[in-house]
């Protein structure tokens, strides 16, 4: 089952470096009691993080497809 736990993917982040899905981050967001303006700095944050892992996910992919395709060296 995913996590929607802000401390377990805090934890997974530090000791994995496995970025939360969006959706997931935003369920988050939504699930948190914030104040009026911690809420607009967060959405914000969000906005950012969101374009930036659609651009990773993007070169990830390019060298991903690369590699698929790359012969493996002799062990």
């Amino acid at each position: 089952m995913p996590s929607y736990d802000a401390k377990v993917a805090l934890v997974e982040l530090i000791e994995e470096a496995v970025l939360p899905h969006p959706v997931r981050l935003r369920d988050m967001l939504l699930r948190a009691r914030l104040d009026p303006d911690a809420a607009v700095e967060l959405n914000r944050e969000f906005q950012n993080y969101l374009s930036h892992f659609g651009e990773t996910q993007k070169i990830a992919g390019s060298i991903l497809e690369k590699l698929a395709h790359a012969e493996l060296k002799a062990s």
